[in-house]
């Protein structure tokens, strides 16, 4: 299978403008993520779709793959879709790798890859054991069930499951059961991601503004791997500093 890595980023954001160009210890964050993307094994290649000329320039100079976009997308999915529409190569799936992840593992890559190889998947993505109580009842922490075979059952910003006899503790909820935290990372078959790109904004989307319940409430299926690597995401520009202790560590 023949699976492209894209790499969204936008110039604009509330809280942290200008993100992707934020040094990191001698380089920008998305030189960064596509020097890890690179590592993958399981991409055929890896380009960075952006709407800013900066960023373009950017990665231009440093002898990156960066197609331009429109700035009128909602969504990484949405840029991404548009670069399947434009690019000349055919691709099976595509893996969206979150720009803002600096240090994002290569095998995290690799494990989503090796998920929308499977015959039946039509979506895949990545969860992790919540192990840290404060986790459990922030609303910035997307949770998650799925079933049997791996399949999204339901994404919320609530704990889920919800434990009806225990009292609201997190040390307590997670004493008697297993809670999973969403790894942002996404991978489509081709043709399932033109499909998305065209569904309209659904009610349980805008109810918890995860875009991902859109896909489930139209009968998507979303297969899920469980990964023991952490995620280290920049949002703003206090994050960078965790983000270059991470590094010196």
């Amino acid at each position: 299978m023949k699976i492209l890595g894209i790499i969204p980023a936008r110039y604009a954001s509330t809280r942290f403008p200008g993100k992707p160009l934020t040094i990191i210890n001698g380089k920008s964050m998305i030189q960064r993520v596509y020097e890890q993307s690179l590592k993958a094994e399981m991409l055929a290649d890896v380009v960075v779709a952006t709407d800013d000329e900066r960023i373009y320039s950017a990665v231009k100079d440093f002898g990156g793959k960066v197609m331009m976009t429109s700035s009128e997308h909602n969504s990484g999915t949405d840029r991404c879709n548009e670069v399947v529409e434009n690019i000349g190569i055919q691709y099976d799936a595509v893996v969206n790798i979150q720009g803002d992840e600096p240090f994002i593992n290569p095998e995290q890559i690799n494990h989503i890859a090796s998920l929308i190889s499977l015959d039946d998947s039509q979506i895949a993505s990545l969860c992790k054991i919540i192990k840290d109580e404060e986790e459990l009842f922030d609303e910035n922490v997307v949770k998650l069930v799925f079933d049997k075979n791996n399949d999204a059952i339901y994404f919320s910003r609530n704990a889920i499951p919800f434990m009806r006899k225990i009292e609201r503790n997190a040390a307590e909820w997670m004493k008697h059961g297993i809670f999973y935290k969403h790894i942002g990372i996404y991978a489509y078959k081709t043709d399932v991601l033109m499909k998305i790109a065209q569904l309209q904004q659904s009610n349980l989307e805008l109810s918890e503004s995860l875009e991902q319940l859109r896909w489930l409430e139209n009968s998507y299926k979303i297969k899920m791997g469980v990964t023991d690597f952490e995620s280290y995401s920049i949002d703003t520009p206090q994050d960078v500093e965790k983000c270059l202790k991470y590094f010196k560590d």
